[in-house]
């Protein structure tokens, strides 16, 4: 029994070095959330003035564009699913086509999910219409149930891609010497907020969207 106080004070020291060590891990463990992201998070080159004087959580702006069957697609449309944006043109001959392959593939791992939808901007809506968006849409097997391919005013898809998505660093007024080329694949969550940006050319890049789709998809569940 002598040493019963001993014993005491070394069981009572391994409880609380235990605690201590799961509070440390826990506070040090590297958090498994995807970033919401803002304006003042991003490169400054990407955030215009109307978007840097936000306040409060940035959302994707309100818009109205054609899609490749000539269906309207508006904000509501797209509200309470998971999205995986990008800003291409039909006759681009060097990072597109690798895009809209990469695309295939995300459209093919979420086939069956209503929850995800693609969207396909065209930056040159004056040449990209229904019928050759359409005609693009076939060559690459695109569904439409799953990924719309969009052209509409030219201001506003402009517009979309520095103010709303920051998928370009380049700033303009989207109008006729103006041009949007960025391989940004940019994923968006139910409520219209940004969650990650990935190089649409780059297949371990896609791969690393793809997963965060899921976890976004997890998410929803909850």
């Amino acid at each position: 029994m002598k040493n019963s106080p001993l014993v005491v004070r070394f069981a009572s020291f391994a409880f609380i070095f235990a605690i201590a060590v799961g509070i440390g891990y826990f506070m040090l463990k590297p958090s498994t959330e995807l970033p919401i992201y803002s304006p003042t998070q991003l490169d400054p080159r990407l955030v215009g003035e109307e978007a840097a004087a936000e306040k409060g959580e940035h959302h994707i702006k309100p818009f109205h564009l054609i899609d490749q069957d000539g269906d309207s697609v508006s904000l509501a449309d797209v509200k309470g699913k998971v999205v995986l944006a990008d800003f291409f043109f039909t006759t681009c001959g060097s990072i597109c086509p690798k895009m809209t392959t990469q695309l295939v593939r995300v459209q093919d791992a979420f086939r069956d999910d209503d929850r995800v939808l693609l969207l396909s901007h065209s930056v040159t809506p004056g040449t990209d219409s229904v019928s050759v968006l359409k005609a693009y849409a076939v060559e690459y097997g695109v569904d439409h149930n799953r990924w719309r391919l969009m052209t509409g005013d030219r201001k506003q898809i402009y517009d979309l891609a520095r103010n709303s998505y920051f998928a370009a660093v380049d700033q303009g007024d989207g109008g006729p010497d103006d041009f949007v080329h960025t391989e940004n694949f940019v994923l968006i969550d139910p409520q219209g907020r940004i969650r990650g940006f990935y190089d649409g050319t780059k297949p371990d890049e896609v791969d690393k969207a793809m997963k965060d789709m899921r976890q976004l998809l997890e998410e929803m569940k909850s």
